[in-house]
């Protein structure tokens, strides 16, 4: 552990999409950040888990994938020179006096009046359905065996594919796959889909023009192959009727499972796994700490990267009158005040 820590104004604990632009709404008022994040670079669940995702409700952008999104959010935080601590979870969290403390498992101690925690949903892993075997399939090569995540669409071009599940994530990557998959098929227990619905409607339309084959109401029975090469999918229905689904991957889409980690010894007021916010500031209930994202929870709260931005910049307000006790806050927009070197700054 460093003995004579790093000092900064806020410390940004998660480097995922509300993190990075935590980054800039402090930068645009005047605060300097360290951002610390488990991953190896930032991005979150976005970077890690499926880059190639598109996302549709990002305004300004009918459709981006999500890398492009990390890397127009990192550019737009890179003027005010943020200090990332990237692969090193934050191992301790204390207050002394009006002085946070955040320790790193690398040993850095950064010390900073506030601190943004914007760690998404925690630690998380796949959710996997049980199916007898199925862990003999999940070290195939790309694009083959049983996956939890899309890496490259490329990985899936003249593969058989099988998608599990009901909700955004199953819809989104039918319609992405359809395109480049030998075969799709979607495997749903329910006849209803769980997704926005103009990306039900598109989905729907691929199968009425013979891309895509809704298995509904259907659940996952089990997996064909052999040697850890995946050759077919079971499906069951409620009455135990089977259909087979020929495939080279099975992609199953219930969800992550999610840990706080470290977070949950913070003694933070938490509701159901959530950190409890004041939605005016994002304030939790220990001075100087906010939080902002998929990690809190207040009345109304709603999962969208657009709410998190949104909250991450109440958060960096309520942080820069903790940072600046007293210091009169004359807010201009973006449009008037500019960024550094855009030439109007």
């Amino acid at each position: 552990m460093s003995q004579t820590p790093e000092r900064t104004d806020v410390v940004i604990i998660g480097a995922g999409p509300v993190g990075l632009f935590a980054v800039f709404e402090c930068g645009m008022l005047g605060l300097k950040c360290h951002v610390v994040d488990a991953l190896e670079m930032p991005g979150g669940q976005l970077s890690a888990l499926y880059p190639e995702k598109p996302i549709y409700d990002i305004p300004g952008y009918p459709r981006i994938g999500a890398q492009d999104l990390v890397d127009r959010l990192t550019e737009q935080a890179a003027p005010f020179d943020p200090v990332y601590h990237l692969g090193s979870p934050v191992t301790g969290l204390t207050q002394d006096g009006g002085t946070w403390r955040v320790e790193t498992a690398r040993g850095t101690a950064i010390a900073a009046p506030t601190v943004i925690v914007c760690a998404g949903v925690g630690a998380f892993g796949p959710n996997r359905p049980p199916l007898d075997g199925i862990e003999a399939y999940e070290d195939q090569g790309p694009g083959l065996g049983v996956k939890y995540m899309v890496g490259r669409i490329e990985d899936f071009r003249g593969r058989r594919v099988v998608i599990a599940g009901g909700g955004d994530s199953a819809v989104d990557w039918a319609l992405s796959l359809a395109d480049v998959a030998e075969s799709l098929a979607v495997v749903h227990r329910r006849a209803k889909f769980r997704a926005a619905p103009d990306n039900v409607r598109r989905l729907e339309d691929l199968a009425a023009a013979g891309k895509v084959d809704l298995v509904i109401p259907y659940q996952l029975g089990g997996l064909e192959g052999a040697g850890g090469r995946l050759d077919a999918v079971i499906a069951r229905d409620l009455d135990g009727n089977a259909r087979r689904l020929p495939a080279d991957v099975l992609l199953p889409f219930f969800g992550m499972l999610q840990q706080l980690g470290p977070i949950a010894d913070w003694q933070l007021d938490l509701k159901d796994n959530h950190i409890a916010v004041d939605p005016a500031t994002m304030a939790t209930d220990h001075p100087g700490l906010f939080a902002a994202g998929d990690i809190v929870t207040y009345p109304g709260k709603l999962k969208l990267i657009l709410t998190g931005f949104a909250e991450a910049a109440a958060a960096a307000h309520g942080a820069h009158a903790v940072a600046r006790p007293g210091e009169i806050l004359h807010f201009e927009y973006s449009t008037t005040k500019g960024v550094p070197g855009s030439g109007k700054d």
